[in-house]
């Protein structure tokens, strides 16, 4: 029950304040473009990012508790095998296999909309820094669910969790903007910010792209990988003017709600919770839904 993250935590705020430090001047700075400046910080929306960090604490860890129930009755009734947990290769087997789950939830997450409303919140800020890694969901059950295979094959619960946090310590330290690109063979195997810059941007070309955790190279073989060739426009394609913090993690589940009472059809309802972000019936359309010219999803 010894999270890493716990123990990451203050060196997570120790960047935090050093990059919000440095980047102090930048607030109220736009660039050519009109979007915030290169590294920027807004007091209140790094307030907002920081808040859903600290209540995720708490909701992980009810979402892990009722994981690690079924995770124990798995690996115990279920599992042909019980790996080591005191072997090398179990712990290769654990990481890598809760990085290749991430990547299948996480581009299942920007696929299906209803588990789109649970991580749509950390891709609500238009800024990207150290305090956008902390705008953390606070509804797990999508990744608890993709987890199960991993004490199925025999690996214990416990070494479960600890890689997926050893996977959202990583994820930490990509979201700057002050880190270029890196050694190629780096850029080649590993997520970096280059790399996550891509997928937090709302262009057309930058859009579901990149849905690795720790490797990109599951992005290189499974045909979604894209480089960064220009700055993103962060945000989502329909920007969130709020900074509240309860609104930014309950606002999609509403729209759903409300699509879906409005649909007529079965097929319809369905298609508007189980569809991608924007689905809508065949010749339907929003009315006032003009997303910019950079992102007509």
């Amino acid at each position: 029950m010894r999270d890493p993250v716990l123990f990451a935590i203050p060196f997570f705020l120790l960047l935090l304040i050093l990059e919000w430090t440095a980047a102090r001047k930048l607030e109220h700075v736009e660039d050519s473009g009109g979007r915030p400046a290169s590294g920027a910080y807004l007091t209140r929306d790094s307030w907002a990012s920081i808040s859903m960090g600290l209540v995720s604490i708490f909701t992980m860890g009810a979402w892990k508790f009722l994981a690690l129930l079924g995770y124990a009755a798995i690996y115990t009734y279920l599992a042909p095998w019980h790996l080591p947990s005191n072997q090398w290769y179990t712990w290769v087997i654990a990481i890598l296999g809760v990085d290749l789950l991430f990547y299948v939830y996480h581009r299942t997450a920007h696929r299906v909309r209803l588990i789109w409303a649970t991580h749509q919140a950390h891709h609500s800020s238009q800024y990207f820094n150290f305090a956008t890694a902390l705008r953390q969901k606070w509804n797990n059950s999508g990744e608890i669910l993709v987890w199960i295979p991993l004490p199925l094959l025999g690996i214990p619960p416990w070494m479960v969790f600890v890689s997926f946090s050893i996977n959202l310590v990583y994820q930490f330290w990509i979201h700057t903007e002050h880190i270029g690109k890196l050694w190629r063979p780096i850029e080649f195997v590993f997520n970096t910010p280059s790399h996550h810059r891509v997928h937090h941007g709302m262009d057309q070309e930058y859009l579901d792209r990149n849905y690795g955790g720790i490797l990109i190279i599951w992005d290189r073989l499974f045909g979604t990988f894209r480089a960064e060739t220009f700055r993103p426009h962060y945000g989502l394609t329909k920007p969130v003017e709020t900074f509240n913090i309860w609104k930014l993690q309950t606002r999609e589940y509403a729209a759903i709600g409300r699509d879906v009472h409005a649909a007529r059809g079965v097929r319809n309802k369905l298609g508007y919770v189980f569809g991608p972000p924007g689905w809508l019936p065949a010749g339907a359309a929003r009315a006032g839904d003009q997303p910019p010219a950079y992102a007509p999803r």
